[in-house]
């Protein structure tokens, strides 16, 4: 069995020597096609590009071909988060707080699951979230999936911030 968690470790020291944040590491298909997923994303929050994936792949196809952690064959997949990105740390919480998001809760909270809202922030352990007149307190140990929602507005956003770091 292919340990995620442990390639993650090998690979983010040096991906972040080079300017780089990996967010998500995932082994699947261990039938006919295994593959090992990385997302990155820059340090410095630019958009991904596609000379940036080629960059982390062949950092990250480098390093594995001398730990050797997987005996099998794989496909190695290097993508960025994109627009509608997951949010994964506290961090995301906050950087993207006044944005529409989607949550997914492990166990129902007053019978909901699924919650989609306004990003407040985070208050403590908990990511707040306006439903229009309601706030929830959505205790982040419970959050079993969460991402941006695609809007005009983040697409403005994001273009913006593009634009600004092309100057």
């Amino acid at each position: 069995m292919v340990d995620a968690k442990s390639i993650e470790a090998l690979i983010a020291p040096s991906l972040e020597a080079i300017g780089y944040r990996v967010l998500r590491t995932m082994f699947t298909g261990s039938g006919r096609r295994p593959t090992l997923q990385v997302m990155a994303e820059r340090a410095d929050d630019v958009a991904m590009s596609v000379d940036d994936c080629s960059l982390v792949s062949q950092t990250i196809s480098a390093l594995l071909d001398v730990a050797d952690p997987i005996s099998a064959s794989y496909l190695l997949e290097v993508s960025s988060p994109g627009i509608d990105r997951p949010l994964l740390t506290r961090a995301d919480y906050e950087r993207f707080a006044g944005f529409d998001a989607k949550l997914e809760l492990h166990q129902p909270l007053d019978g909901r699951r699924r919650f989609r809202g306004r990003l407040l922030g985070l208050d403590g352990d908990a990511v707040k979230l306006s439903l229009g007149a309601d706030v929830v307190h959505l205790p982040l140990a419970t959050i079993a999936r969460a991402k941006l929602v695609l809007t005009d507005e983040l697409i403005a956003a994001t273009g913006a911030k593009a634009r600004s770091e092309a100057i």
